[in-house]
């Protein structure tokens, strides 16, 4: 199972920043690989929601139902796909101060069964993973004016 991590270095207080991403249902406004957030439930610091995300390289659109577990003592939320196009799909995403102001950081470990993939196409499906979890650290950054 491929496991990315990627961090950005946001020039915002962590408070801030952690407060704009736990605002998931705005993430189509700052980012164009997420057409659409739905959230279903808010139950304490439990969010359920459900993403369609276009992946235009493979002409298919991914949907699935996420759950996140937010910890605003520690800003990071615990995140894993409960049902749809991915087999897997799970990790931490946290926020924590920094000199430069927050540092944002994505742990994922997914996999996508996809009938008849090879290798080639397993590489190309990390990167485009990994590049999606860099551009919501880039909308987060958007989202709280420090782009």
């Amino acid at each position: 199972m491929p496991v990315i991590e990627t961090e950005a270095f946001i020039p915002a207080p962590p408070e801030r920043v952690y407060a704009a991403a736990k605002q998931i249902e705005r993430f189509p406004e700052f980012m164009s690989n997420v057409q659409e957030v739905e959230v279903i439930e808010r139950s304490g610091s439990r969010v359920i929601s459900r993403w369609v995300a276009p992946v235009k390289e493979f002409n298919r659109t991914i949907k699935w139902i996420e759950q996140d577990d937010w910890n605003d003592d520690t800003r990071v939320a615990a995140f894993r796909a409960t049902e749809g196009d991915w087999d897997k799909y799970e990790g931490v995403w946290g926020f924590e101060e920094h000199s430069q102001g927050t540092r944002a950081y994505i742990k994922l470990d997914f996999e996508l069964e996809v009938p008849l993939i090879g290798p080639l196409i397993k590489g190309l499906l990390r990167r485009l993973v990994l590049r999606n979890a860099e551009e919501t650290l880039r909308g987060i950054a958007r989202m709280v004016g420090a782009d």
